[in-house]
């Protein structure tokens, strides 16, 4: 199969770029390298006679027509995003022109093509979504999204993707374009852009800066390692039902504060500092606006379905992350220069632009 994989040379995007090859696939990463992409990301497989890559915008429909003519894809795997939800509180119009117009583009210039091919039953059009659109979720345990939790996002970075995941299903109950569609929950592993909690902890740790954690780090979050995300994800391509959609989780819920205890711990033993515990460095900053207080995937249905399930725990998953960014100081310290990296975002106190 030839995959399109848009935003490829991003976090969740290179794992999958990076799997689809490993299984025999044929990849065409599209991406057009923002502040988060790295194309180091996928360089183990850039030499990969199945792999090519098309540096463009999916703002630009033409670009995206020359594309599909030039690869003739059999199927898409859709992850290009603006993604990092205190940028989209400072600047939501970039938000809603990638994710919202950029979906657009890419779907009707999937639907050309795929008319153009004579309609084939074998396309499918895989939107990567969030569970995010499904808004916050009551402290009680036993209630968690499913794939009929009713959408209620909260950020312009949520309301944005939720946007599109109705694009989504409109062009399939509409034109009979073939799709799937999946929300997964928080991502961390190998590769992290440094502007996400797990990295931030990290390499602030091992810089003596301080730990930022917003508001009292109650806040709780079901992690999912990349990995384990990009298995899934090549799984629904594969074996997912048309015009249905499956959640994806990591099952392993913690908060906030859980988790940075949890990292720092892993630090402490594989990177001592020479005095005291990495736990010292903790901070409790600002709340961000609209912060959702927890999110958690019911994964019943791809489980049941697709016969996927996470292979690591969240503990298995932060020290094989934690020995990666170890090992991987070359990539990692040169994306500390890029715009908004290290800075605090999100305070909503930026003024509104049209």
């Amino acid at each position: 199969m030839k995959i399109l994989v848009t935003g490829g040379a991003g976090f969740i995007g290179s794992a999958v770029v990076r799997q689809a090859i490993a299984r025999g696939h044929a990849v065409v990463n599209l991406d057009a390298l923002t502040y988060a992409a790295c194309l180091e990301n996928v360089a183990s497989v850039a030499d990969n006679p199945a792999y090519a890559f098309e540096k463009a915008d999916i703002r630009d429909p033409a670009a995206l027509a020359a594309v599909f003519a030039r690869h003739d894809p059999d199927a898409v795997m859709h992850l290009a995003a603006e993604s990092h939800v205190d940028r989209s509180i400072d600047g939501p119009g970039a938000f809603i022109e990638t994710n919202v117009i950029g979906t657009y583009n890419m779907l009707q210039a999937a639907r050309a093509h795929w008319e153009h091919k004579g309609r084939p039953e074998t396309f499918r059009f895989h939107h990567i979504s969030t569970d995010e659109v499904f808004g916050s979720l009551p402290a009680d345990p036993a209630v968690k999204f499913t794939e009929d939790t009713p959408y209620d996002p909260r950020s312009p970075y949520s309301a944005s993707k939720a946007s599109s995941d109705h694009l989504v299903r409109a062009w399939h109950e509409t034109y009979g374009l073939p799709t799937v569609l999946t929300n997964c929950s928080n991502n961390y592993g190998p590769y992290h852009f440094p502007e996400k909690l797990i990295p931030v902890v990290i390499l602030n740790a091992l810089a003596g800066k301080p730990l930022p954690i917003y508001g009292n780090g109650a806040n709780i979050r079901d992690w999912l390692y990349v990995e384990d995300h990009a298995t899934a994800l090549l799984t629904v391509l594969e074996k997912g039902e048309i015009g249905r959609s499956y959640n994806i989780g990591g099952e392993n819920e913690r908060s906030n504060l859980e988790l940075v205890e949890t990292l720092c711990a892993i630090l402490d033993r594989k990177r001592p500092k020479p005095a005291g515990r990495y736990a010292d460095q903790i901070a409790f900053v600002t709340d961000r606006p609209g912060h959702d207080a927890r999110y958690a995937i019911d994964p019943s249905r791809i489980r049941a379905e697709l016969g996927w399930r996470p292979s690591v725990t969240v503990e298995e998953g932060l020290e094989k992350t934690v020995d990666w960014y170890l090992a991987n100081e070359a990539w990692w310290r040169p994306l500390l220069n890029r715009q908004g990296v290290g800075e605090r975002l999100g305070t909503g106190t930026e003024k509104a632009r049209a």
